[in-house]
């Protein structure tokens, strides 16, 4: 499962937004989640 920081607390929760019936922290409730991405930007080779 994907794992998603809270905005408001800060801590981290694994959901799976595909069979979630509302998204938010299960920690403090809040609504807005994000997810972290990689530190390294992904490369493609233009032709």
């Amino acid at each position: 499962m994907p794992l998603y920081t809270c905005l408001n607390c800060g801590r981290e929760a694994e959901l799976e937004l595909s069979t979630a019936k509302k998204i938010q922290c299960p920690f403090c409730g809040y609504r807005i989640l994000k997810k972290p991405r990689p530190s390294i930007p992904k490369r493609v080779q233009a032709v």
